[in-house]
């Protein structure tokens, strides 16, 4: 999307075309520009958040290689929820996925409480006596040390510090007889004990693991869905504000016009010196702006081809508000173009078009030197 951009008369120099003693008017003209400028600015910053968004959507949607095509035509079909909707339906899945947890979390509960009981678990029930049975490398050896103790006080911890899923119990399950046969050699009695149970273990969580697995994926999906329902509320939500961007602009645009207007349906006749100096700087325009004063003199002028080959302006045949209107606009090109329009080289067409229109004015200047003085 283009920035927003308006070409607002300098209202502050409105002076040298309206007379000094409608001063009160000026001071009425400037109040209404910088309204304009204040909205201009509102509608700008709107302007780079809708662009800002669909940049970010563009992105992700182009480093995105998942879904079907016939996914994306769902997508496209999906009815936009609302908000409150949407908020509604995700407090109904997370409420109902924390239910099905609870469940998976009662059958592993299951699991842990068979292999607890085996008559070899005993020396994993509670954290290990580091400083009783004198381990003094026992810190050096095992990283994160486990125990069932452990694990199910965080299995019944309330105050949101405990297991989120099932595959979190299953890590620490695994890591306490893991640790167990990192630490003591291979044929001794805990690490037989611990490997054994490991395998029991391993074998009752297999059983789990579909319904965890069938789970995961169903989580997963339901979440690819919120996030696509989600994308659609910003996407209509945005449409929207493009909309409304699109009105206020037509009402910043058509006030601005009406302004123009009145402006220069105040400015008193331009002096013969005025029209030669005019004419001299629309000759320093750049190609871009060149184009643009065209258009202005085309506006009030049907007739004028403003992209033919050659074109000859008549600054005397222009209208009171052609001209003002040409010399807010070239005043204001010029002041943007600054030194740049000076510098050297460039190029050769600009060159070429820029000459062709110094020369039309000074062709049209030299014939009104011929006139007779009336």
């Amino acid at each position: 999307m283009e920035p927003v951009m308006a070409s607002i008369p300098d209202i502050g120099n409105a002076g040298m075309g309206i007379s000094k003693d409608n001063s009160a008017e000026v001071e009425q003209f400037r109040c209404c520009v910088d309204e304009i400028f204040q909205k201009v600015d509102e509608l700008e910053q709107k302007v780079n958040e809708v662009e800002q968004f669909y940049l970010n959507t563009n992105k992700k949607q182009q480093s995105s290689s998942r879904g079907s095509s016939f996914g994306k035509e769902r997508d496209k079909e999906r009815h936009v929820p609302s908000i409150k909707k949407q908020q509604q339906d995700a407090s109904r899945r997370e409420a109902a996925a924390a239910k099905r947890m609870q469940e998976l979390m009662r059958q592993f509960g299951t699991i842990l409480r068979q292999i607890t009981q085996h008559k070899w678990a005993w020396p994993f029930m509670q954290p290990v006596d580091v400083k009783g049975l004198g381990l003094h490398d026992y810190y050096e050896v095992i990283e994160k040390p486990m125990d069932f103790s452990t694990i199910k006080n965080q299995m019944e911890a309330k105050d949101g510090t405990g297991y989120k899923n099932v595959r979190e119990i299953c890590a620490d399950v695994r890591l306490v007889f893991n640790n167990a046969m990192k630490y003591n050699d291979e044929g001794s009695d805990v690490h037989l004990m611990a490997k054994t149970l490991l395998e029991k273990f391993e074998e009752k969580w297999n059983q789990l693991l579909p319904k965890v697995t069938e789970e995961e994926k169903r989580r997963e999906e339901e979440e690819a869905e919120a996030q696509i329902d989600m994308q659609l509320v910003r996407e209509a939500a945005h449409a929207k504000l493009v909309r409304e961007i699109c009105n206020e602009l037509y009402e910043v645009d058509t006030h601005l016009e009406q302004l123009r207007e009145t402006v220069v349906q105040k400015c008193r006749k331009m002096s013969t010196e005025e029209k030669r100096n005019l004419g001299t700087a629309i000759a320093r325009l750049s190609t871009e702006d060149l184009g643009k004063a065209l258009e202005i003199i085309a506006q009030n002028n049907p007739g004028f081809q403003a992209m033919a080959e050659e074109v000859e302006i008549d600054i005397d045949a222009q209208s009171e508000s052609t001209l003002w209107r040409l010399k807010f606009f070239v005043k204001d090109a010029l002041e943007g173009q600054g030194k740049s329009a000076a510098s050297a080289g460039g190029n050769n067409n600009n060159n070429k078009r820029k000459k062709e229109i110094c020369d039309a004015i000074a062709k049209t200047a030299k014939k009104k030197s011929k006139k007779p003085s009336s």
